[in-house]
């Protein structure tokens, strides 16, 4: 295992700070340490060079060589409101599947990619850096991986799983995108883009520039659509209607009729976006005969369809993976 001394971190996070920001990956980059959780799962703390801090990453390992599955949490990043192992029961789906399931722990607001310019609230950003060039290696040296990916991502992140395949063309196999605006260019998408890291304090033109940067179209699904070809792709989105999650007897609802009445209000005025997003990159795929496993259904912006889709989209993410 590749383990820095703490002394020596301390040492390149403090170089790094002083960079406006880099470039590539760093060969400081490495694991700082592996904490077995039980059974397959581990926490593994892994020192980013380009962000010049130290990443958790909760790792199911199946015990020996095998394909690796990236999952991306929400706009949080897994910070507040929990990552998929605390929202999903994807810890013990994966318990007995032939494939390292890689969950990182923060990213809050990043769109998981690398950002133009620091930003005075979340700092350095760069996080397909971190996510194509760092961590993988990392990972292969410790626990041993095949070489295929797949990465998949709910709201937030569907664009950033998207995005990281149109990045670094051949690097995963498969994509899941979950509810998700893939769309980020035009006037509409940009302003929304804005308004989700503007709750967190965030200022999105630290990340793609002003409006009008050609950052943004480069970062915009249904522009790359085209790059997309030759991927796997899972598409889901509801319609904002009443689906099988959103009623009392639900257990994410628990007979709270308050909690319902939010979801619909909330849940569902954001997945009626979402859909009409989604539609325009399945408008696009479809155009340019790229194929594509897409799921329209009712239901709200919420974790339980989050989790039928990870389940749902596994056979298809298996035979790209080859197991």
């Amino acid at each position: 295992m590749h383990r820095l001394p703490r002394c020596l971190v301390v040492l390149i996070a403090a170089f790094a700070a002083l960079l406006p920001f880099p470039a590539t990956a760093d060969p400081g980059a490495g694991i700082l340490e592996v904490r077995p959780l039980g059974g397959r799962q581990y926490e593994v703390v892994v020192y980013s060079a380009a962000m010049g801090r130290a990443i958790p990453i909760w790792v199911s390992h199946p015990g020996g060589p095998a394909p690796a599955l990236y999952l991306l949490n929400a706009v949080d990043g897994g910070e507040t409101g929990g990552p998929w192992t605390n929202r999903t029961d994807a810890a013990q789906f994966f318990a007995d599947k032939p494939v390292n399931v890689i969950q990182p722990i923060g990213g809050r607001a990043s769109y998981y990619t690398d950002w133009l310019s620091d930003d005075p609230t979340l700092g350095r950003n760069k996080w397909s850096t971190f996510l194509i060039n760092e961590l993988p290696p990392l990972l292969q040296g410790h626990f041993g991986m095949t070489g295929r990916n797949a990465v998949a991502g709910t709201s937030m992140s569907a664009t950033s799983a998207l995005n990281l395949a149109i990045e670094a063309p051949g690097h995963y196999q498969a994509v899941g995108s979950y509810s998700g605006c893939p769309r980020t260019s035009d006037p509409l998408a940009s302003a929304y883009v804005y308004s989700q890291l503007g709750l967190f304090g965030a200022n999105a033109g630290n990340m793609w520039g002003g409006v009008g940067n050609p950052a943004w179209a480069a970062h915009d699904p249904v522009h790359n659509a085209d790059r997309l070809r030759g991927t796997t792709l899972y598409i889901s989105a509801g319609n904002g209607a009443a689906g099988v999650h959103d009623t009392l007897s639900d257990p994410s609802i628990g007979g709270d009729a308050g909690r319902l009445a939010d979801r619909m209000a909330v849940g569902g005025t954001m997945e009626s976006l979402v859909l009409a997003c989604t539609t325009a990159l399945t408008d696009r795929l479809a155009a340019l005969g790229i194929p594509a496993t897409v799921i329209h259904r009712n239901g709200t912006h919420a974790w339980p369809y989050w989790q039928d889709d990870l389940h749902d989209s596994w056979p298809l993410f298996a035979a790209a993976l080859g197991v």
